[in-house]
């Protein structure tokens, strides 16, 4: 058992090593060059989604010419079924590997990252060519009661498969029949009937026959709690573990059972294994298929070979030095439920475990073997073994196979994964969370803090994150829209987003929208009306993202997580504030860290430092109950060594295996670190070596419905001990904080949609602060700051849902309070009178028209500006009413309010594109004393145009079957506009407000 728990450790540290990388911590002058024009690695991802055969050469190069056009460098490849009509390259047929080739020299030519899912769909590593021995399985079981004392002659049942988590009814025909058909027989076994037939609750979820979505099912619970202790088991409703007989020998091949039974009644179990129902969903029909086994090395390399591997050899050596192409391969959300089974699992479970699961098989199926607490503990041993065969023989596989391929690994670990999401999550070159757009009540932020704190506790120092998921959308959204939710994420230690979804348009170009991802996505792709003014904004995203890549993270906090599976690491709701879909962080900043991670810290200057360079103020125990000798042992070690440790001792270990006399190994070991008033309830302290521990009361008491005290209490204990918060401002703003040996940078954004002014204590105390607006690429001193109180104070001013970065460059020192840091500016003329206004006929507009006023367009009585969707341009021609008012001052140009994008000339000058407030821009060079000619370009979005054309004929996609006028070239039968394969509106829906309503005005600034 020792040698055991001695390779046990040895692995952990392994495996919390294995992807420590090291931050970047650059010059400020290199700093300042990178903001200036950011690297392509700096700039942002697309989910780029093929749909069931549906694609060409023509559409991708069109596709991949404007992601690069307009600042997109990273793309994840995944084809998929949503119910589109099918096209006509087969997945994996010669026509789409060549088009698979085609793509990638394309990415090569024009250096755009190519990161590949390693299977058909979005789930994870399946395919047709997956045979159901190879697939994910569970141990199920037939019983049969019989009356012994005598010869038995029985057929026993075959088990039944546990029916599939999204239905039988997602099954093709080919994959239910392999569902239905394999199988293959475990052990018979025979045990005396209990007296009451009582079974453990929740049994499909303990014994990992399902794992529900965290996002989206109401009632998943983020961990598994030990509940011994709330059930009062009866006597009458145990198995006798010593009286359980293998009768397997006594089965013949059909089933038969003959038996002499002893005297009493008994209970036969017949186990098996069995697939369960897991699919490559939703793949292209061709893709469809089982999941391969992810406890098993060889069942993935099959799978490997079959898809990715030829994928390889088409498109020949990949040179990880060159600029575009495939770079990584990547594991999409886990949405494959849960496998309890394999063919060597028994073998592995008494490896790792030290003792044999045989005689607690019968608690897979609800029944208590020798007495609650050892089922419980049994269960504890089933799921630690299972996330431990995945990450080894799956994750860590998948790893492994990537780099002998000159790959990197990204991951997304999260939803209904079965094993701890931390710990599955930190094998990742690189760590990917989700989050869902702001209107859907899916709730994915957890994942995004999950990810960060992979990045952060394994000095990674990209995080990315598939970004803004969307249903039924609608093209509703544009660059200004989800600007605050973005700064949420970046907030949240999100540097990569990846947006889904950008879907390849493989119809000719007059059809538009056209493609969708079906009902999801946020239409991130060229055939959105205003994809030809996205470019400032994916340009700001790669400034900031640019930014928020460089240095150390900073954060007190680190909560550590309890070992087992399945955990969804939630920190207390009390750590954070805002919203539940966008949690905003504290003062103190917090991470998670998986049990095996923190084998890698050691402590120093009082710090928890981890190999890739961060560290943390103090160790957050979680009050899970249990903790096995091994992680105390480390905590111990932390303690030691100087760490400050929070939190109430463990009264247990998990798990089976030599339970007892490691029990009293951990109550020694607790009795040594905390003392003898080690239960308090009331707040207690201890030294211990050169640290310190604090429990009892709200120190040790978990809150929030976490496993943790509640961020006051840890607040106010960091206080005591001296520690300032990074951030500290009576207003609702957000942050992030990174740090390197010349500078110190905090991103800050405004929450609302208000403008405000207030006073913000930085932490930072060294270095001259500089506002960098990652919109315009500016930056500039800030004048006014006062160093007090440990930190230093700056008044600051915020647009609505306005964003900048703080930089400290701390290769200069300057005084502070030398003057305003943001300047007023004064109205001096308002731009009164008609406007010459344009819309295009080819999508419904009049031409050419007047607007006396600055009106929504939505309101208008002419149909073809009601229901238009499109660019439309707003011309005048004016004098400066007041020449003699903005001479030798600095002239703005503010077009008040306008949906949803704009573009300035004035004179011939192209001033730029604004998609955020404020809607300003400097005339100052531009501007005439007469005859200035103004031309505003707006786009707005589609559904006004979409909403429109359903007051037409219908012509489109019908029972999932392209019309006929598109597949013979013919002349469109309807007088529609658009063209979507997805319906998304009714004829009666409110229309969205669009155009430019003003007042358009000339400033000066104070």
């Amino acid at each position: 058992m020792k040698t055991f728990l001695g390779i046990l450790l040895f692995m952990s540290i392994f495996f919390a090593h294995d992807s420590f990388s090291q931050f970047h911590t650059p010059s400020i002058n290199t700093l300042k060059q990178g903001f200036a024009s950011p690297p392509e690695e700096a700039k942002p991802g697309v989910y780029w989604y093929f749909l069931d055969g549906n694609m060409n050469r023509e559409g991708m190069t069109k596709d991949l010419e404007s992601m690069k056009a307009f600042g997109i460098n990273h793309v994840i490849f995944l084809e998929v079924n949503l119910g589109v009509p099918k096209g006509k390259i087969n997945f994996m047929s010669e026509s789409w590997i060549g088009n698979f080739t085609y793509a990638i020299r394309e990415c090569e030519r024009l250096g755009i990252d190519v990161t590949l899912g390693v299977g058909p769909g979005w789930t994870g590593s399946g395919g047709p060519w997956v045979k159901a021995e190879e697939s994910m399985l569970h141990l199920v079981s037939s019983e049969k009661k019989v009356t012994g004392g005598k010869k038995i002659r029985e057929k026993l049942s075959v088990p039944e498969p546990k029916r599939p988590y999204f239905g039988e009814e997602n099954l093709s025909t080919e994959v239910k029949k392999q569902w239905k058909e394999y199988y293959k027989d475990v052990k018979v076994l025979a045990f005396p009937l209990p007296q009451v037939e009582k079974r453990i609750p929740e049994i499909d979820s303990l014994a990992l026959y399902y794992r529900s979505p965290y996002t989206s099912m109401v009632g998943v619970k983020a961990h598994l709690p030990r509940i011994s202790g709330d059930i009062n088991w009866p006597a009458g409703a145990v198995v006798d573990k010593r009286k359980i007989v293998d009768i397997t020998a006594n089965m013949q091949p059909d089933g038969t059972l003959e038996w002499t039974a002893p005297a009493g009644n008994w209970l036969i179990m017949r186990l098996g294994s069995r697939n369960n129902g897991a699919i490559t969903r939703p793949a292209p029909d061709p893709g469809l298929g089982l999941e391969s086994s992810k406890f098993d090395t060889t069942a993935l390399n099959d799978h490997m070979a079959n898809f990715v591997g030829k994928l390889i050899n088409a498109i020949g050596p990949i040179n990880p030095n060159k600029a575009g192409g495939l770079k990584r391969i990547h594991m999409d959300s886990w949405e494959m439920g849960a496998q309890n089974w394999s063919e060597s699992f028994r073998q592995e479970f008494q490896k790792r475990r030290g003792y044999d699961p045989l005689p607690y098989f019968p608690v897979y199926a609800g029944w208590v073997v020798d007495n609650f607490d050892n089922s419980e503990r049994f269960l504890w041993d089933l799921r630690l073994t299972a996330q431990e065969l995945v990450i080894e023989n799956h994750a860590q596989h998948l790893k492994r196979w990537g780099k002998r391929n000159k790959l990197d690994f990204s991951v997304e670990f999260y939803d209904m994964n079965p094993t701890a999401d931390l710990e599955l999550g930190k094998v990742g070159d690189i760590p990917m969370g989700e989050f869902w757009n702001r209107e859907w009540p899916f709730n994915s932020s957890f994942s995004v803090i999950e990810a960060t704190s992979i990045g952060h506790v394994n000095g990674i120092a990209t995080v990315q994150a598939e970004a803004f998921t969307s249903y039924l959308d609608g093209w509703k959204d544009h660059p200004g829209s989800i600007k605050n939710q973005g700064d949420w994420a970046f907030a949240a230690g999100i540097n990569r987003f990846f947006y889904h979804t950008f879907q390849h348009q493989h119809l000719d170009d007059s059809l538009k929208p056209a493609m969708s991802f079906g009902p999801h996505g946020v239409h991130w792709d060229r055939n959105q009306t205003w994809w030809h003014l996205s470019r400032p904004y994916h340009e700001y995203i790669a400034r900031s993202q640019y930014l928020l890549q460089q240095g150390i993270p900073v954060a007190d906090i680190l909560y550590l997580t309890p070992e087992g599976a399945p955990h969804v690491f939630t920190p207390p709701f009390s750590a954070l504030q805002g919203t539940a879909i966008m949690p905003d962080r504290k003062g103190f900043n917090f991470d998670g860290c998986a049990p095996s991670q923190l084998y890698g810290a050691t402590v120093k200057d009082g710090r928890i430092v981890f190999p890739g360079g961060n560290s943390y103020s103090i160790l957050v125990l979680p009050d899970a109950g249990y903790m096995s000798v091994t992680l105390l042992k480390k905590v111990e070690e932390l303690v030691r060594d100087g760490a400050i440790v929070m939190g109430k001792p463990p009264a247990t270990v998990p798990g089976l295996s030599d339970w007892k006399s490691q029990e009293k190994i951990l109550k020694n070991l607790v009795n040594k670190i905390w003392g003898p008033h080690a239960v308090s309830a009331n707040r207690t302290s201890a030294s211990y070596g050169k640290g310190k521990l604090f429990w009892g009361g709200d120190y040790g008491k978990a809150a929030d419905s976490s496993l943790y005290p509640s961020y006051n209490a840890t607040a106010e204990l960091l206080r005591s001990l001296q520690q300032k918060e990074s951030f500290a401002t009576g207003a609702p703003l957000r942050y992030i904080y990174r740090k390197a040996p010349e500078w110190d940078l905090y991103f800050v954004s405004n929450t609302t949609n208000q403008s405000i002014k207030t006073d913000v204590l930085f932490s930072a105390t060294e270095g001259t602060p500089e506002i960098w607006h990652p919109v315009t690429a500016q930056s500039h001193p800030l004048n006014s700051f006062t160093r007090v109180n440990g930190g230093t104070s700056i008044p600051l001013s915020l647009e609505p849902y306005e964003s900048y970065f703080i930089v400290f460059n701390k290769t200069q020192q300057a005084a502070g309070n030398k003057g305003q840091n943001f300047r007023s500016a004064s109205i001096i003329q308002t731009l009164q009178g008609d406007w010459t206004v344009s819309f295009d006929p080819k999508w419904g507009g009049p031409g050419k028209v007047t607007f006396p006023d600055l009106t929504d367009w939505s309101l208008h009585p002419d149909p073809g500006i009601k229901y238009y969707s499109g660019t439309a341009f707003y011309s005048k021609t004016f004098d400066m009413a007041d020449p003699a008012a903005g001479k030798g001052k600095k002239l703005i140009l503010d077009l008040g309010d306008f949906q949803h994008l704009a573009r300035v000339t004035l004179n011939g000058k192209d001033l730029g594109i604004l998609w955020t407030k404020p809607y300003t821009l400097d005339i100052t060079n531009h501007i005439k004393e007469s005859g200035n000619e103004l031309l505003i370009e707006v786009v707005n979005t589609w559904p006004n145009r979409l909403i429109g054309d359903e007051q037409l004929t219908d012509d489109g996609v019908k029972d999932a079957q392209w019309p006929q006028w598109i597949l013979v070239s013919k002349p469109r039968p309807s007088r529609r506009y658009t063209f979507a394969v997805w319906k998304y509106y009714k004829k009666t829906d409110p229309l969205i407000p669009s155009g430019l309503y003003g007042p358009v005005t000339i400033k000066t600034v104070d």
